[in-house]
C-alpha cells in the first residue's frame, strides 16, 4: 500500500533500520563519548521532565559563558595593548607591535549578525499578517518579536540576534509548506524560544567566541610539509600554542552543545505553550520525515529542471512545486514515522550534535503538562499570509528549478 517507504515489521522489527545505522566507533575514546553523550542525555531527558520548563542557564550555559568571555577579554587586551604601544613613543617597534595586536584584535572581533545581501528579506510593511502572527507567537513564550524575516530555501528554520539587539527569523519554505497551521506555530514558538531559555551556542558572547577560538586556531597551523629549517622552528614553536586553542576550542564547543541540547528541550516546551502539545508533537513527527522530504523535494526539482528547459523555463516548471511537496508530507503513513522513532531509539544520541535526538524531544512533549496552545489561526488568516509569502515562495521555487537545491 505505502510501496515508496520502507517495509519492515513492527512485531519482530525486522528491517527497521536497512541502513544500519552509524558504524561502531573504532578507537576506545569514541566508544566513551558515545557512552557519555548517552548517559546525559538520558539524566538530561530525565531532569527536565521531573523539574519541569525552568527557563535558566545549566551549569554547562555558565561555564561556556565563562571559558567565552574569557576568550573576548583575550581581544580586549591586544586591543588595549595595541593602543598603548601606538601612543607610548616606544619607537619604531612598538609601532609595529602595535599594529599587529590591533590587527589580531580585529580578526577575533565578535561578528555581529546581519542580514543575507542576496536573501529574501521581509518588513512588516511586507508582510503584516505574518508579522502579527509572530508577535502573537513571542507574547505567548515570553519575549519580545523580530525585526526581519528571511525566506530561503532550507528544510529547516532558525532565529539568530541582528546587530547588538535586533532580531532574525529564517524559514525555509520546503518546511514551512509541509506543516498544517497549528504546526507552523508550533515552528514559530520553538524558534523563538531560543530567545527565552538560555541557549547561548548561537548568541553573540558564545558564538562569536567559538568563531574566535577557530580564528587562533588555524593561526598556528603548522606548515604541512616543512622543508626548511626556519619551517621546522615555527612548527615548534607553534605546537604549544596550537594544542591550547584546539583544546580550549573542544572544551567550548563540548559545553556549548551540552546547553544547546537541553535549550532545544525548553525551545519545544514554548512550542507546546504557543500551539498546543498536539502541535508540537506533529512537529517533531515532520523532523522525523525530514531526510524522505527533501529527497522527494529533490526527485521533483530533477523533473522540472528537466521539463523546464527550451520554451517553458524555470518559472513555468517551477508551478506546483510545493503544493507537489506538500501532497507528499501528506502521504506518509504512520508506520514510516513510527519506524523513524524505533530508528532514533535504536542509533541513540549523537556525540556532536546541537539537537537531541527527535524522538526523545517528541516523548518530552508527551512527558510534560499538556499545553492547549495559545495561539489560534484561521482558515481566512492562512490566506492572508499565504498572499504575502506568495512572491517569496515564487522565487524560492524559481531559483530551485533553475538553480537546483544546492544552488548547483
Amino acid at each position: 500500500m505505502h510501496e515508496r517507504f520502507t517495509a519492515w515489521c513492527a512485531g519482530c522489527g525486522w528491517n527497521v533500520d536497512p541502513e544500519g545505522g552509524p558504524d561502531e566507533p573504532a578507537g576506545r575514546g569514541e566508544r566513551v563519548r558515545r557512552r557519555l553523550a548517552r548517559r546525559h542525555g538520558e539524566r538530561l531527558l530525565a531532569d527536565l521532565t521531573e523539574d519541569g520548563v525552568r527557563p535558566v542557564r545549566d551549569v554547562f550555559g555558565v561555564l561556556s559563558y565563562g571559558i567565552a568571555l574569557a576568550v573576548h577579554a583575550v581581544t580586549v587586551v591586544l586591543a588595549v595593548g595595541g593602543v598603548v604601544s601606538l601612543v607610548s613613543g616606544s619607537g619604531f617597534w612598538g609601532v609595529v607591535g602595535g599594529v599587529l595586536a590591533l590587527g589580531v584584535a580585529w580578526t577575533l572581533r565578535p561578528r555581529l549578525g546581519r542580514l543575507p545581501r542576496d536573501g529574501i528579506v521581509l518588513r512588516r510593511a511586507d508582510a503584516p499578517e505574518l508579522f502579527a502572527l509572530v508577535d502573537e507567537v513571542a507574547r505567548a513564550v515570553g519575549t519580545r518579536s523580530v525585526d526581519a524575516i528571511v525566506v530561503d530555501a532550507e528544510l529547516n528554520a532558525s532565529v539568530m540576534t541582528l546587530g547588538v539587539r535586533g532580531r532574525m527569523l529564517t524559514l525555509g519554505v520546503p518546511l514551512w509548506e509541509v506543516l498544517t497551521p497549528d504546526e507552523r506555530v508550533a515552528l514559530l514558538g520553538h524558534e523563538l524560544g531560543h530567545f527565552v531559555n538560555g541557549d547561548t551556542r548561537h548568541g553573540l558572547v558564545v558564538g562569536s567566541a567559538l568563531r574566535s577560538l577557530t580564528v587562533w586556531h588555524d593561526y598556528f597551523l603548522p606548515y604541512r610539509h616543512p622543508g626548511t629549517f626556519f619551517e621546522v622552528l615555527t612548527n615548534l614553536v607553534a605546537l604549544p600554542f596550537r594544542l591550547a586553542t584546539g583544546a580550549l576550542l573542544t572544551l567550548l564547543d563540548l559545553v556549548a552543545l551540552r546547553a544547546s541540547q537541553r535549550g532545544e528541550y525548553l525551545a519545544d516546551s514554548a512550542a507546546a505553550r504557543a500551539g498546543s502539545t498536539g502541535a508540537a508533537v506533529g512537529l517533531m513527527d515532520r523532523l522525523l520525515v525530514a531526510d524522505p522530504v527533501e529527497i522527494a523535494l529533490r526527485r521533483e526539482i530533477n523533473s522540472r529542471r528537466m521539463n523546464g528547459r527550451g520554451r517553458r523555463g524555470a518559472e513555468a516548471a517551477s508551478a506546483g512545486l510545493w503544493e507537489a511537496l506538500a501532497a507528499y508530507a501528506a502521504e506518509v503513513p504512520e508506520s514510516e514515522y513510527e519506524r523513524r522513532r524505533r530508528v532514533g531509539a535504536l542509533r541513540g544520541h549523537s556525540v556532536d550534535s546541537t539537537h537531541p535526538p527527535t524522538h526523545l524531544r517528541r516523548e518530552y512533549l508527551l512527558r510534560i503538562r499538556p499545553e492547549t496552545g495559545t495561539v489560534v489561526t484561521d482558515g481566512a488568516r492562512e490566506g492572508r499570509i499565504a498572499a504575502e509569502l506568495a512572491g517569496a515562495r515564487a522565487r524560492v521555487a524559481r531559483e530551485l528549478v533553475r538553480d537546483g537545491l544546492d544552488g548547483e
